[in-house]
């Protein structure tokens, strides 16, 4: 008696493969980030203000998340747009307390060094090419 192939697999897939058919059909999959309130507040800045903040929370946390929090009063976008400006700039000075007051643990400092690497990283796809230094002023 043959066995019969699992749920998982066609009858297709138990047979050999023969040579010159038909290349099997693949399926698109698409994978979308779903971010929190916090997460979704962080604004998109230009390219050197991110890397000052990335720099002031990797040395004093939640300082460079509290200056952030100012672009949006200054017009940054961020991904909440059907949220009020005032809204989004507490909901980044509330992300900013809790990196200072977790610091202490060391869970508010690592959290600060992450949250200025995401500003950095959607301040580079906000900004699509790096700035060029080398015409000069």
């Amino acid at each position: 008696m043959e066995p019969s192939p699992k749920d998982g697999e066609s009858a297709a897939a138990a047979e050999p493969s023969r040579a010159g058919s038909a290349p099997s059909s693949g399926v698109v999959v698409q994978v979308r980030e779903k971010k929190g309130p916090l997460r979704a507040a962080i604004p998109y800045m230009p390219f050197p203000v991110a890397v000052i903040c990335l720099f002031l929370n990797t040395f004093v946390p939640g300082l460079g998340t509290f200056v952030s929090a100012f672009t949006v009063l200054c017009g940054a976008r961020t991904d909440l747009p059907d949220r009020h400006m005032c809204c989004v700039f507490w909901l980044n000075i509330a992300a900013a307390l809790i990196q200072i007051l977790t610091a202490i643990v060391m869970v508010g400092w690592i959290m600060s060094i992450f949250w200025g690497m995401d500003m950095v990283i959607l301040a580079s796809k906000y900004c699509s090419r790096p700035p060029d230094f080398s015409s000069g002023w």
